[in-house]
């Protein structure tokens, strides 16, 4: 009962922001499907036969569960590109939706593996043959390589709007076609923002991976802290990405985790324990059963408040500690340590036997607001060894 008045309250400051967003006129409108398809044939239309050798629409409502063939066979080898307009609201009233950079997914052919970019364009070349094939993701999970779904299918009756998808086959390159037609003209700035996104590179820190069934993102990137020190900066702005390390220590009463970090910007300034408002930046620990223990700065729970993952796909798995709160302290480093078995007992009950991952966790996806943080000299520690993740 108390979840369910928490959930009230903060759907009801949400739903008074929002308000006053519509009446200052600051509800941005959903894009201009029409419009999109009317620029982009435009564009298709004035390109040399040698550089489009042939493309598609595809029109994927929110509500369609996966998978939806493009009707492009694809052989192995060819580039091609894709282009996405839309939105998924999982609220409409609460003006809470997901972009298409994070809820349409790919994949060739019913046993190719699922994947998708880090933007609302995205381009590849075909690794084997096959149909080319789109998927909605939110509010589902994959459970494997091959987009078998987590949940029931019943769970895309839970949200609205669609999504409307430009797929182009090059006669040539990818980067090559692009520029071409760039070269013609680029209606909203998307050849331009692909070609970047394609010259940037994967920006991923050496050494750490994002959670494969989360996809990748360019929220996490190397850079040297003011001190000189090795740093991971992370960016989040309407998006989310878990960033992981492999580690293999056994988990006993003197395992530790210590790290620094300088938080600057909070993504939430509501409590962070509630489905629409779980946005924040945080550490995490997993072990050998599947679980993990995060560690984060809260805008409003006090320090020690533990709670279990309010997202449904999440919940039993991931378990959130309050180790900072409020305003005071951002934008200077802090050093923490934490007691993993302690809290593991403390929080979730038995401790398992080993470490499996660090993880660096942002989401903004729900309030789409910016959180911006540092980390630096993550270690594990136990009474034998230390560790150095960062």
């Amino acid at each position: 009962m108390s979840r369910a008045i928490t959930e009230l309250k903060v759907a009801g400051r949400l739903a008074l922001r929002v308000a006053g967003r519509r009446l200052r006129g600051g509800i941005e409108p959903p894009p201009d499907l029409a419009a999109f398809t009317g620029e982009m044939e435009e564009l298709l239309a004035q390109a040399p036969a040698s550089v489009v050798a042939d493309y598609c629409w595809v029109q994927l409502p929110a509500n369609q569960p996966p998978w939806v063939g493009a009707g492009l066979p694809l052989a192995q080898g060819c580039e091609v590109s894709y282009f996405a307009e839309g939105r998924v609201y999982a609220n409409r009233f609460l003006d809470i939706y997901i972009n298409p950079s994070l809820q349409l997914w790919c994949k060739l052919g019913d046993r190719g593996e699922v994947f998708r970019g880090t933007r609302n364009s995205h381009s590849f070349r075909a690794d084997h043959n096959g149909p080319l094939m789109f998927g909605n993701y939110f509010p589902n999970d994959w459970a494997d390589l091959q987009g078998t779904r987590l949940q029931n299918d019943d769970v895309y009756r839970q949200v609205s709007g669609e999504l409307k998808v430009l797929v182009i086959r090059w006669g040539g390159g990818a980067l090559d076609g692009l520029r071409a037609l760039r070269g013609i003209a680029d209606p909203g700035g998307r050849l331009g923002a692909e070609i970047e996104r394609i010259e940037l590179g994967d920006t991923t820190p050496p050494g750490w991976q994002y959670l494969w069934n989360l996809g990748p993102a360019e929220i996490y990137r190397r850079k040297p802290a003011a001190d000189g020190a090795d740093c991971i900066h992370c960016q989040t702005h309407a998006d989310g990405g878990i960033l992981q390390r492999e580690v293999d220590l056994p988990l006993h009463e003197a395992s530790e985790i210590s790290w620094r970090w300088c938080v600057r910007q909070l993504p939430s300034t509501l409590r962070e324990d509630t489905l629409p408002s779980h946005d924040y930046l945080s550490i995490a620990v997993e072990f050998d059963n599947g679980r993990d223990i995060t560690y984060y700065w809260s805008s409003q729970l006090p320090v020690g408040t533990g709670y279990d993952c309010p997202l449904p796909n999440w919940s039993g798995k991931e378990f959130h500690v309050v180790v900072r709160s409020g305003g005071e302290g951002l934008g200077e480093w802090h050093c923490e340590r934490r007691n993993l078995y302690a809290d593991y007992r403390r929080y979730m009950g038995e401790p398992p036997a080993r470490i499996v991952r660090v993880w660096l966790i942002a989401n903004s996806i729900f309030q789409r607001a910016e959180g911006i943080c540092d980390y630096a000299d993550i270690l594990l520690h136990d009474a034998a060894r230390e560790v150095r993740v960062l």
